[in-house]
Order: C-alpha cells, then sequence, then structure tokens
C-alpha cells in the first residue's frame, strides 16, 4: 500500500493503539481516555484499516498486540519520543513545567516540606502541585503524574521505582530510655510500642532478636507515622526510627536511640507512575529528589 497517497490516522488514533496496548484492554483504555468502549474499537480498526493488518488479538477479558502490532507500537513510541523530546528543546526557559505529585502527609511534613523550593528550581525549572491525602492517587488515570507510594513496590498495572530504602531502630523520650538502658530487646516489650497502620516493622526488628512479635492491646496506632514520633517524644511508649526518612525531625527531637541493632525494611517509598511515563519533567523531578536523597542513604549493614 502506498501510504504517500493515504491519509495518515490522527495523532489520537495512534495514541490510543499504545494505551490499549499498555492497558491491555479496550474497557481500560476506555477508562484512562474517558471515552466509550465504542470510540477505542472505531479508532484502532481505523488504525488497522490504514495498516491493511491488526494490531490486536483477543485473550480471555482482554487484548494483546499481534506480532505486528508489537513492531509497530514500538515504532509509534520512538516517534513520540522525537515529538516530546523536539517539544522540550523548543520549550521557552522561563516556563516553568507543572508536574502533579501525590504524597503522604507524613512525607510531605518529614522529607518534602524542607527540599521543595530546591526541587522547583531548576534548569529547568518546574512548579509542583502536591496532592497530599492517604489514598493512592490514579497515575494511570491522570490524576497525577507521579506518586510517592509507601510498601513493597508491588503496586498492578504502574511502573514502580525504589526512592527511598529505610533502616529501622527504636528510639523513645529520655524518662523510658533511663528504664530499658542496658537491658536485651525484651525490655522494650514491658513499654507501649507505637506504629502506624503497619507493623511490618516492629515483626522484622524484633525477628532479628529472635521474638516473634504479635499485635498488642497496650500498644498504640497512628494514622501517620510523624503523630508517631511526636507521640514517642511525648513519653507515650517507644518508636521505630526509619532512616533517613526520619533523620532530619530526628536530629531536632528529644528522642533517644534505644540500640544498635538496626534492620532493612522490607517496605520503602517508590516512584509511581504510569506505565512508560517519559515526560522530561517528571524524569527531571525523580533525578532532583534522588539527588536530594543521596546524602543521608542509608547504610547496608547490620548493627548489633
Amino acid at each position: 500500500m502506498n501510504h504517500s497517497l493515504v491519509a495518515r490516522p490522527p495523532l489520537l488514533n495512534l495514541e490510543t493503539v499504545c494505551v490499549v496496548a499498555r492497558e491491555g484492554s479496550f474497557s481500560a483504555a476506555a477508562a484512562v481516555g474517558n471515552v466509550t468502549h465504542g470510540a477505542i474499537s472505531r479508532r484502532i480498526q481505523a488504525v488497522e484499516n490504514w495498516l491493511g493488518v491488526p494490531l490486536f488479538e483477543r485473550h480471555g477479558r482482554g487484548v494483546r498486540l499481534t506480532p505486528d502490532g508489537q513492531r509497530f507500537v514500538g515504532r509509534i513510541d520512538q516517534a513520540f519520543n522525537i515529538i516530546d523530546e523536539a517539544a522540550e528543546q523548543w520549550h521557552p526557559n522561563g516556563n516553568a513545567r507543572l508536574v502533579k505529585m501525590s504524597v503522604l502527609p507524613s512525607f510531605a511534613k518529614l522529607w518534602l516540606f524542607e527540599r521543595l523550593a530546591a526541587l522547583e528550581v531548576g534548569p529547568p525549572d518546574s512548579r509542583i502541585q502536591l496532592d497530599i491525602e492517604h489514598r493512592n492517587a490514579d497515575v494511570t488515570g491522570g490524576d497525577v503524574d507521579v506518586a510517592i507510594r509507601y510498601g513493597r513496590g508491588t503496586w498492578a498495572n504502574v511502573d514502580c521505582e525504589v526512592f527511598l530504602p529505610e533502616m529501622l531502630y527504636p528510639v523513645a523520650s529520655r524518662n523510658i530510655a533511663d528504664t530499658v538502658e542496658g537491658a536485651g530487646s525484651n525490655a522494650l516489650l514491658l513499654h507501649p510500642l507505637l506504629h502506624d497502620s503497619d507493623l511490618t516493622g516492629w515483626r522484622v526488628w524484633f525477628e532479628k532478636s529472635g521474638i516473634t512479635f504479635k499485635r498488642r492491646p497496650q500498644d498504640r496506632r497512628f494514622e501517620d507515622y510523624d503523630l508517631v514520633l511526636a507521640a514517642a517524644e511525648a513519653g507515650l511508649g517507644i518508636a521505630l526510627a526509619r532512616s533517613p526518612f526520619a533523620d532530619d525531625w530526628l536530629k531536632r527531637s528529644k528522642l533517644v536511640r534505644l540500640s544498635r541493632l538496626e534492620v532493612p525494611s522490607p517496605l520503602a517509598f517508590y516512584f509511581v507512575t504510569a506505565k512508560r511515563e517519559r515526560r522530561p519533567e517528571i524524569l527531571t523531578l525523580v533525578r532532583k529528589m534522588k539527588a536530594a536523597a543521596q546524602s543521608t542513604f542509608p547504610g547496608e549493614s547490620t548493627k548489633q
């Protein structure tokens, strides 16, 4: 077929092909684009008619790319990257790019706010619009461009990149510290243990000491990790310090380290983006945040 004599399909149709390939179904692509299933189907059919080959084959409840489709989407992705790079080259430097980022309240208070101004200065300059709440914002649906999530990095249908691994050790007020000084890990269990919604940290720390830890009625749970630290400073119990995430706060606090034992946490902060998200301003923000974290990156060894 001589494509020079045939009108090219609209860019929107080509973008739709890439979205369907990424999402794995017409229905999911329709939800992402806030259009009907029929609209997605018509766009795909128009591109297939133009090419003269099928791009997708059905399987289960979704679709997957045919071999021709895989080669075509690969080339289209390359073409969109060229377009994006050209736009970035000619974009006026004085016009800061907006990046929408979702973070937990505790992450904003303990790590981000002190670094936010530095992250927004260039080159290239960018402006960060924060979405601060506990829910997982929908990066695939376009609610935000990037999310900082805390967990094991196993979220489905998104790209995850580890950002801030953590080391764990117990801290408490001076009054509590005086009662456990020189004692073993079992002595900590004489006091309420403070935690947020996840007990994973305490379980792995006690496991390293040969103790099986289970939830107890005297322990205190708080929604946000910054409240855990504040409660510990008020003498309400013992908290786990999460280094380097809480290092800045701990330096200003009166909390005392209770043990030389520190263990790597199975949980960490992750950068979460939609699959194949390559906008230059997002990559730049990720790079800047990594650089900001470098000076306080946790050690790899476990101290006894």
